[in-house]
Formats: structure tokens, sequence, C-alpha cells
């Protein structure tokens, strides 16, 4: 046991020779003091924790062996561009500025900020305007990117590829031979309020929980960013999945607009322009039948990989396209015709839905044709007392109640998130030397706060749709990458094809938006074979648009 530093080298000695038992009760003594200030510097680290901690690491992709720097940290933003123009990089108030000027304040009173966490990796001995660089992050609204960075392109990549519930720990993280270090550097973004982020101020939810002000967020954090390295002049690509393609939509148009930022690229992961399309709850929406039209050529995906069809096809993608045209050609004109339909017509549509998901015809015309995305995943393995994931329907799971008419849970998400969770938990710690003594938050924790999705003080049903379109208009050389997987029913993929056609641009600027689908979900990435497929896409895309700048 150390003596105090208080206790000189003489004294120790003179204790030692003459007093053993004073040495003794003076060690007992120390305790409580040593006690306390372990937990004094604790609670300061919880409170105030390192901006920054960089390590070292190498992967090997494609045969390139890739040397990297990592850096975790957080860089602070305010809840408006003249606050965040008086923050310092680190968040402090510049001197001179009416924040440094201020009275202080308490906490409550305080004028709202939000501490960002990020990870990101840069390749060794690249100029900077030589390399592009790309932000991720994913949606929710609420969720952080732990997703994203530890099973898609990131240097790390948690095993899963399997369509059942992983087994409990210890699970496995490998070296990502698919991994963008080959062609760009990475930035991993929390969203307010998740990770090691966290909110300080009065109503500092109100003043990042909503559609602009997230997006505002992430606009003036990727400004502070590529301030502190000297990024200004590298080509910039934003990636985003689920709520984090809406996200992008609505920030895409801050960064042309608002920031002079042109970005070389937009990718969209798993995309939700138009929240009416929303497979889940159609049915509070009556007369508005396109989710049920653009979620078919998913059902039809997954009662064809779960073989519930009554003739199974030997190949899915050419199935798929006369499930798509069945469903903008026939199916829409009956959905269109209300209680006008007729018998006949109502008995043909149901034949030709069972035929192409498997559901029953009798439980397809007792549904009015209109069979919403709970009702699908309770009921296609009904005979066997499964449940049909949501995130990605390859997954299924016990039913919890045999008799509800909805699934209960998602079996995908139940199978894979404990080993995300616990595997960044131990990485963050261990091999980027960040967040001892902090408690990283997957998810926003709302309380009593709701997610604001007014959009432009929009008080409909939130569409980013011309966002994006006018990003495009404003910066006609954007290019758009739409990924997503056949599987996913929560933003299902031919949904995102229908909205991306139908953005507000001139024909001539279609041209600037490619597709690109797996036999994945939501999360594309959790399939070994759809992760290898993205790699190669999104960096032969990143390329592609680098050309472009020629």
């Amino acid at each position: 046991m150390r003596i105090p530093q208080l206790l000189t080298a003489a004294l120790f000695a003179a204790a030692l020779v003459a007093a053993p038992a004073l040495v003794l009760a003076q060690d007992e003594a120390a305790k409580p003091a040593a006690a306390d200030k372990a937990a004094a510097e604790k609670a300061a680290a919880d409170k105030n924790p390192p901006a920054e901690s960089t390590t070292q690491g190498t992967v090997d992709v494609g045969g390139q062996h890739i040397a990297y720097t990592a850096v975790a940290g957080t860089l602070t933003v305010g809840s408006t561009d003249a606050q965040d123009a008086q923050l310092g990089m680190e968040g402090k108030p510049q001197p001179g500025s009416q924040l440094a000027n201020a009275e202080p304040k308490e906490p409550k009173d305080a004028t709202p900020v939000a501490k960002m966490f990020y990870v990101a990796y840069f390749k060794k001995d690249a100029k900077a305007e030589d390399r592009p660089i790309t932000f991720f992050y994913n949606g929710g609204p609420g969720s952080s990117t732990v997703w994203l960075h530890m099973g898609s392109l990131g240097p790390k990549h948690v095993v899963t590829s399997t369509d059942q519930h992983l087994p409990a720990a210890p699970y496995k993280m490998i070296d990502n031979a698919e991994s963008l270090l080959d062609t760009s550097d990475l930035v991993f973004i929390d969203m307010p309020g998740t990770g090691f982020g966290r909110l300080a101020g009065k109503d500092a939810e109100k003043a990042f929980w909503g559609v602009d002000e997230d997006a505002n967020a992430f606009a003036r954090f990727i400004v502070r960013f590529i301030t502190k390295y000297n990024r200004w002049n590298s080509p910039k690509y934003i990636f985003g999945e689920s709520y984090g393609t809406t996200r992008s939509a609505v920030l895409a148009d801050i960064l042309e607009n608002s920031k002079s930022i042109d970005l070389n690229g937009v990718i969209l992961l798993s995309q939700i322009f138009n929240f009416t399309t929303d497979i889940d709850f159609p049915s509070g929406n009556p007369g508005v039948d396109l989710p049920y039209v653009l979620a078919l050529p998913t059902y039809a995906a997954t009662a064809w990989y779960h073989k519930k069809l009554p003739q199974q096809p030997a190949d899915l993608e050419p199935f798929l396209k006369d499930v798509e045209e069945f469903a903008m050609g026939p199916y829409t004109h009956a959905l269109a015709l209300g209680t006008d339909i007729g018998a006949d017509e109502k008995e043909t549509v149901a034949g030709k839905l069972h035929e192409y998901t498997g559901l029953p015809v009798a439980y397809l015309k007792k549904a009015n044709l209109r069979v919403n995305g709970g009702e699908f995943e309770k009921n296609l393995q009904d005979d066997q007392d499964l449940t049909t994931g949501r995130l990605d329907t390859r997954f299924s799971g016990p039913h919890l109640d045999p008799l509800s008419q909805y699934a209960e849970y998602d079996p995908q998400s139940s199978a894979i998130s404990s080993a995300y969770v616990s595997l960044f938990n131990d990485y963050v710690r261990k091999d980027l030397k960040y967040g001892d003594g902090q408690t990283y938050l997957p998810e926003a924790q709302f309380g009593g706060a709701q997610w604001d999705f007014k959009h432009n003080g929009n008080p409909i049903d939130l569409n980013v749709a011309n966002d994006l379109a006018e990003a495009l208009k404003i910066n006609p050389r954007l290019h758009v990458m739409v990924n997503g997987g056949y599987y996913d029913l929560a933003t299902p993929f031919f949904a995102a094809q229908y909205e991306e056609k139908h953005l507000p641009i001139p024909q001539s600027l279609a041209k600037n938006i490619e597709y690109d689908w797996y036999e994945s979900g939501h999360m594309v990435y959790v399939r070994d074979e759809s992760l290898k497929q993205l790699h190669g896409r999104v960096a032969a895309f990143i390329k592609s648009t680098l050309a472009d700048t020629k």
C-alpha cells in the first residue's frame, strides 16, 4: 500500500525504523482519503470525459495492407449556427464571445449544447485533397451508430452471418476484409444524446431531437470536423441507414445551400423519405393504399425465402419483377376501386396474392386484400408457431402469443443486438482507449421527450423527397446511391425505388441515381456475401464520382 505523498521520505524512513505500528495506522487512515480521491476523479471523468483518444491499427483489404490512425472523441455543437460560431473547437466559448462574457448559469438555465461522439479512421500518409472522407450514421430516430460501425465498412466486423439467434457471449469480432478504408477515410457519428455524447442546457432535447434540429446538428458537426482535421478540400460523402437516409436528404440540402459544401455523393441504405408509405400501420390512413403496393415484393421475397409459395420459383429476382408488375398494375387497380371492387376481381386478385405471398386466399379476402407488416410477420409461418422478422425477414422466432393479430417482437433485432452492443463496449475501451468509467448509450433515452417530426413547419406526415431533389438541382453533379435489402420490411426496397423515381427533378438528373439490391435485410451487411457486394459497389461508386471531378 502506498503512503500518501504528503508524507516525506525522511518521515517515512523514520517511521519504518522507529514505529512500525504508526506506519500501519497511517496506512489505514489513508484508505478513506484515497477512496474519496478516486471517486472524485471518476466523477470528474464522467462529467468531463477526455475530448479524444488516438490509437493506431492496420487492416488488410483486397490485397492492401492499410495502416490507419483511429480517433475516438466528442465535438460540441450549439443548437444554432450563431451559438455554434461562438464555441471553440473543443466546445468552449471563444474569448470575447457572448457566451464567454455571459454570467454563469445553472445547468437547467444554460444554453443547450450537444457533445456528439465519433470515431474517425484516417489512412496514414494520405493527402487530404486526394483522400475521400465518408460520414456514417444510423437512424431510429434515436439510434447510435454502433450498427454501421461494427457491422458494415469499418475496420472491425461483428460475425453474424446466420439467420438464427446468436449464442450468448463470448461473441466474435474480426478484422473487416471488406472495410472501405481501401477507398475512403471513415467517420462514424452518434446522434446527440447517444453513444458517449450528452445533451446539456435548458430544453436541450427540444433543441436537438427533431427532423430539422437533428440535421442542422449534423451539419454543424461536419463543419467542425473538417475544420479540426483540415479536410475542407477532401471529397466528401454521407452514408445514412434507415432514418439516417431521412437525415441525409435534409442534411445534403443544408450542406449544399447553407454551408457552401458540395457533396460528391450521398449513399443511402434502407431508405425512407415518405412516411405515409410505412407498412407498419397503414390502416390508420385509409384511402392511402400505396404502402400495401410497395411492400408486396418484400412479402413475396420473404415467402420465397421460407419456401411458403404454392409454386416455388427457381430464382428470386425474375420472380420479383413479375410481382412488381402485378403490384403496380392489377393490385393497384383493385385497391383503388375500394368498395366498388367486384367479387370476381377480388377473387382473382386474392388468388394472385396467395400465389405471391403464400397467405391463404380466405385470409386475404377477409383482410380486404390489405395485410400490414405486423400481420404478415405473424401469419406467414403461423403453421410452425413462428414469427417472421421485420428488419430482416430471413430471421424467425417463436410466437410470444399464438393468438395475437400482429408480430409482438422482431426476431432479427433480438438475434444480434447483444453481440453488437457487447463487442463495441469491449472494443472502444480496449482498442480505442476511450470510455473508461462512462456509459455508452446505444439508443437515446427519450423518457418524456418526443421526436419532432415536423419538417420546415409542415405538420402533415413527413416526406423529405423535396430536400434531396433540391440538393440535386443546386448541385447537378451530385450523385446518389440507393442500397436496400430484399428482406427488409421496415423500409421495403420497392418503396425506396418508388420514392427516388418520383423525386421532383428534371429527367436529365435521374442518371445521377443508381440502385443496388441485396439478398439480405435492413442491415444488409449482416450477411457476408451482401457485405462483400456492399463494399465493392460503394467503392466503385466513390471512384466513379471522383472521376467526375477530373
